[in-house]
């Protein structure tokens, strides 16, 4: 971390090949990407078994030091960077300071773990599988690489895969002597699954250390087609915890049963008219200021969509009716009920009437919904089924008084964003994506959240997602997994994006 930025490019420009910017052919990203690709799976296994849970300093600590060297290694200058009482980590290599800047979006952490849920020894003792579930000893990376086979480990594909794939093409690079169009300079977030709650605070503190004129985020999973991806937008997200309140105690139900009103079907109630039954929510205002034009519907109808095939995976008899399409339907903002509570079940069932039933829920964000109005829309239907809401846990005088009572606490995550497909990054990235693959498709916006908006507003740039995991990864479960064929191409296309020129 010492070392700076003028040392190392002395240092490499005399230890290393001569360096030159340079775009790199197709056959010779393949041929690269091939010769590298059991060293990196190696490196990959050594980077999945550290216990990366955002939540725990000491596992921040550890990753933040395998990335450091990592890094390092690569001949970049680094920088830990404290914001609010948590690391990042910081990375640059200039190429020339008279030269454009690309910014490159690393997350580290992972989703907390159930190990007893995952069909292995260990979540982070990574392991290869066949298509069928058969295990693949890692010797046979030897002999032969099955493209169909996946390796599963938390964080495999959300995101140390992308992350991997990323530094694996930066190798190469140092290897073979090219060095990219642009200066390179990376942030890594050891926090993305906590909704990153310091990193507006890095962004604002080191504006100028970070400034540049594209983003690129290395996380995401691919359309469902599992063609390479390239995305232009995330939604935000907004969550909502409802408590609906009945007895001041759980009550014995043969006892009270048809006395004692039971919390958990005024839930229900409420749950209920806050969607119809093709799934369109019913909130006034929920869909206000959505608007899908001709131009985007083409660029919908253009991406490859399996419906029928989708459905069956997903296990599903038909899906909701928000959009025509999977991709349309992303588009808009979504109402969700993650989680539900209320008494107990199981073995451990009980006859009572639960005193409380809560209600944890999502609304995912699209640019033309403002995460406040979204939630207060939801807060007035709320009160318009009959309900009284309160801070905390009523009073006595508050149950005395009214029929039904809640409590609504809720918090403001990531903002959304979208960015033109039809644009310079736009189509700088097309370019590069021919270089690395066959084909490839450009989505308008993915479902799920990125913390990128506070990097677009303070830095005044324009920022796309570059997609490597395959759609089946079960992100954020147990058994999560990424295809090998999936990371090859990933390195692939960090090496043709990394090489293209700006």
């Amino acid at each position: 971390m010492k070392n700076s930025a003028t040392l190392l490019l002395i240092f490499f420009a005399i230890a290393s090949p001569a360096v030159l910017s340079q775009s790199m052919t197709k056959p010779q990203i393949e041929a690269s990407v091939d010769q590298s690709l059991k060293g990196s799976l190696l490196t990959f296994r050594d980077f999945l078994a550290l216990p990366n849970d955002g939540g725990y300093p000491e596992q921040i600590d550890a990753n933040l030091r395998w990335c450091d060297k990592a890094f390092t290694d690569l001949g970049f200058e680094t920088q830990k960077i404290v914001s609010r009482g948590v690391s990042h980590l910081y990375a640059q290599k200039v190429i020339d300071p008279n030269k454009k800047s690309v910014l490159f979006y690393l997350q580290i952490d992972g989703q907390p773990v159930d190990s007893s849920a995952w069909n292995q020894p260990s979540p982070f003792r990574a392991v290869i599988k066949d298509k069928n579930g058969k295990l693949v000893d890692w010797k046979s990376l030897d002999t032969a690489i099955d493209p169909d086979d996946k390796i599963f480990a938390r964080s495999a594909s959300d995101s140390k895969g992308p992350a991997s794939c990323f530094m694996t093409a930066l190798k190469i690079m140092q290897e073979k002597g090219v060095a990219a169009d642009f200066n390179i300079k990376v942030i890594m977030d050891f926090q993305e699954e906590m909704s990153s709650p310091t990193i507006a605070q890095l962004v604002q503190d080191h504006r100028e250390l970070l400034a540049a004129d594209r983003l690129l985020i290395m996380d995401g999973t691919r359309h469902i087609s599992n063609l390479p991806t390239l995305t232009f937008g995330a939604r935000g997200i907004a969550t909502i915890t409802l408590t609906v309140f009945g007895a001041k105690e759980n009550l014995h139900s043969g006892q009270y049963g048809n006395y004692a009103p039971n919390p958990a079907f005024a839930l229900a109630r409420i749950l209920a008219s806050m969607k119809d039954k093709d799934g369109r929510v019913l909130i006034d205002g929920f869909y206000e200021g959505i608007k899908i034009s001709d131009a985007d519907k083409k660029i919908f109808a253009a991406i490859p969509e399996d419906l029928p095939e989708l459905d069956q995976r997903l296990g599903i008899n038909q899906a909701e009716k928000v959009g025509e399409t999977y991709e349309e339907s992303m588009q808009f903002p979504s109402l969700n009920v993650r989680g539900m509570r209320s008494g107990w079940v199981g073995k451990e069932v009980r006859t009572i009437i639960p005193s409380t039933a809560v209600a944890e829920i999502d609304i995912r964000l699209v640019p033309e919904t403002e995460g406040q109005r979204m939630v207060d829309l939801v807060r007035k239907h709320i009160e318009a089924q009959g309900v009284t809401l309160t801070r905390s846990v009523p009073t006595d005088a508050e149950r005395a008084k009214y029929p039904l009572l809640a409590s609504f606490d809720y918090r403001i995550g990531t903002k959304p964003f979208r960015t033109d497909i039809d644009s310079d990054i736009g189509h700088w990235l097309d370019k590069a994506m021919t270089r690395a693959v066959e084909k490839h498709v450009n989505i308008r916006a993915t479902g799920g959240s990125q913390p990128m908006a506070t990097f677009i507003e303070t830095l005044e740039l324009p920022a796309v997602s570059i997609r490597i995991p395959n759609p089946d990864n079960n992100i954020h479960g147990p058994n999560e997994n990424i295809r090998i064929g999936n990371f090859r191409e990933g390195i692939k296309m960090c090496l043709a994006v990394l090489t293209e020129k700006l």
